[in-house]
């Protein structure tokens, strides 16, 4: 029996919406690290009470989550404002969290140390004031969501494939950046657990495993708008 129109495309939605967070919340898990992070935030926060890293840590996440959302759904629209095609923002982007996945690959420790030299410089020049004048710089951007994470986030929205739902595609991605702001809450709320129990070395394994998935995920980013540029070049060549 034939299914009808009112089933395929609540299961497209669904289809769409499910396949975007699990292309997104592995990427953005990858480039944020935020087990790697927290020992640093643990570091950056050592003379705060209790309650204000919890206070700081609810900020940091949702400043992150909305640092995320925004270049998922406006990142794209800027660069097509600049004429600047789909397959190109694909091979750019893919390019860039391939780069950064190498780099993390051969060595963490050098974006670790840079890392912690972002947020211990902030805790510093906070160190005087409320915790909120550090929550969003530097410890939300670009300590926890920087460059690197917000051009993963633009990449991932180009990433739709043409016969899904836009809507649930990024509601997906949206999805996904809620996840990783729940993540960076807990991960930073329990800071100084994470760090008795895993301490710099289980971190830097948890980081070199995320770097992996990374750049996989770059190299399929950069294929696809590869095959998107050839093909459309093929197209306009009239073959």
């Amino acid at each position: 029996m034939t299914p009808s129109v009112h089933h395929i495309v609540p299961d497209l939605g669904l289809r769409s919406l499910s396949g975007a967070f699990l292309l997104a919340f592995p990427a953005l898990f990858s480039i944020v690290n935020p087990i790697g992070a927290a020992l640093i935030f643990a570091q950056a926060t050592s003379d705060r009470t209790r309650a204000e890293c919890l206070a700081l840590a609810r900020a940091v996440a949702f400043y992150s989550f909305l640092l995320l959302v925004v270049s998922i759904w406006m990142g794209g629209a800027v660069l097509a404002f600049f004429g600047i095609t789909i397959d190109a923002l694909r091979v750019a982007g893919g390019l860039v969290v391939a780069v950064r996945a190498w780099n993390l690959l051969q060595a963490p420790e050098a974006v670790e140390a840079r890392k912690e030299e972002q947020a211990l410089q902030g805790g510093r020049t906070a160190a005087a004031e409320s915790w909120r004048d550090m929550a969003f710089f530097p410890l939300a951007m670009p300590f926890t969501v920087g460059p690197g994470s917000m051009s993963v986030a633009i990449a991932l929205s180009s990433e739709r494939p043409a016969h899904e739902s836009m809507m649930a595609f990024f509601f997906g991605l949206t999805l996904a950046s809620a996840g990783m702001a729940i993540v960076i809450w807990v991960a930073y709320s329990y800071a100084e657990r994470l760090v008795s129990l895993l301490g710099r070395t289980g971190a830097r394994i948890v980081s070199r495993l995320a770097a992996l998935i990374l750049l996989c995920i770059g190299v399929q980013i950069l294929a696809g708008g590869i095959e998107g540029i050839v093909i459309s070049t093929v197209h306009n060549a009239g073959f």
